[in-house]
């Protein structure tokens, strides 16, 4: 967090938010990569480090981000967009409420809400499971 021109770094706002969460596994080759090259040792070394190794800056942060998002074709997309499209993909699998509560820190179940989104797809593999519950079992 910053306040004024400092770096404060303390404790998340909530219980919910100190937590471990899984990784998807497609994902692992290129943070293992990352953590080689740009992170320090040590427990608490910076994922995102500065080039100087202290915390970085927002302007440094945008300055990447902003082509980053232009090439992709959102230059409208802002950060925390990230997370919502990840919380987004997340329900989408078929977590419970208190899966993707556990899974993004939240402490209530209305702030969670926000990412149970309706989508055609689940909706089409919604009522496939559901004929499937019924269907009977064929024998060959």
């Amino acid at each position: 967090m910053r306040v004024d021109s400092e770096v404060i770094i303390g404790t998340p706002k909530s219980v919910a938010g100190v937590r471990d969460v899984a990784i998807p596994p497609h994902l692992m080759p290129t943070l293992e990569r990352h953590l080689a090259e740009h992170v320090a040792p040590g427990r608490d070394a910076l994922v995102f480090p500065a080039a100087d190794g202290r915390n970085m800056s927002p302007n440094s942060l945008y300055w990447h981000y902003y082509p980053a998002r232009r090439a992709a074709g959102r230059p409208d997309l802002r950060f925390h967009d990230l997370r919502h499209t990840g919380a987004v993909l997340a329900a989408s699998t078929g977590a419970t409420l208190a899966e993707l509560m556990a899974r993004l820190g939240h402490s209530t179940p209305a702030a969670a809400m926000k990412y149970q989104h309706a989508a055609a797809d689940r909706d089409r593999a919604i009522a496939d499971a559901l004929s499937a519950l019924v269907a009977p079992q064929r024998t060959v």
